[in-house]
């Protein structure tokens, strides 16, 4: 039986940005070197602009950066929800998250992390049609560019109750491991999706 296309997409924001020296939920996107009309907005704002197209409603997992990024939360008509605790790691904000969507009655989820352009939404689509397609035995639908697996990524009920039953000190790779049997790795043509920024120079990167 096909999947329900019925989800919620969750951001993952609440690092510290230590390597960065600042938020990279707030970095521009594009960078100030580009010449974009999408010129103005963040990383973060982009993100929801992108998922909010594809999903019921998005929810930005946040820590101690709340009250930076919760007017660029709302002022693009997402929810936040924060993580108690973000020094446990980001594997606890993926299970604040998944716990805030199933609080929701939602049994799927996109997601994604804030520290990346967002992926075009070609990709989106083919993510999102071929999770509806899948049969009961895939749990999960990640992209694949050149060898790599990015984000974001589709999880059904059955992975995110996995995800929810492992530890804080585990992480999402290691969970996808034990149950690679059921996931679908699908091809795309879109580097965003491998692209993580962490550092001045790899942004900087971005507007060359």
């Amino acid at each position: 039986m096909p999947r329900s296309t019925d989800f919620y997409a969750v951001i993952l924001a609440a690092g510290q940005s230590t390597r960065m020296g600042r938020d990279k939920a707030l970095l521009s996107w594009p960078p100030a070197a580009c010449d974009s009309p999408s010129a103005g907005q963040t990383f973060l704002s982009a993100a929801i602009q992108a998922l909010d197209a594809f999903s019921d409603a998005v929810i930005v997992v946040v820590g101690k950066n709340e009250n930076n990024l919760a007017p660029v939360v709302y002022a693009c008509g997402a929810s936040l929800v924060r993580n108690p605790d973000p020094d446990r790691g980001q594997f606890s904000s993926l299970q604040v998250g998944l716990q805030e969507v199933l609080s929701h009655g939602r049994d799927a989820a996109m997601v994604t992390l804030v520290d990346r352009p967002p992926a075009n939404p070609a990709t989106l689509q083919t993510l999102c049609s071929t999770f509806a397609g899948t049969e009961s035995d895939i749990w999960a639908v990640v992209p694949e560019y050149n060898g790599k697996h990015g984000h974001p990524y589709l999880v059904a009920r059955e992975m995110i109750e996995a995800f929810l039953k492992a530890p804080a000190s585990a992480n999402a790779r290691d969970i996808e491991h034990q149950n690679v049997r059921h996931i679908a790795y699908v091809a795309v043509d879109d580097p965003r999706v491998t692209l993580n920024v962490d550092t001045p120079d790899e942004y900087a990167a971005l507007s060359k």
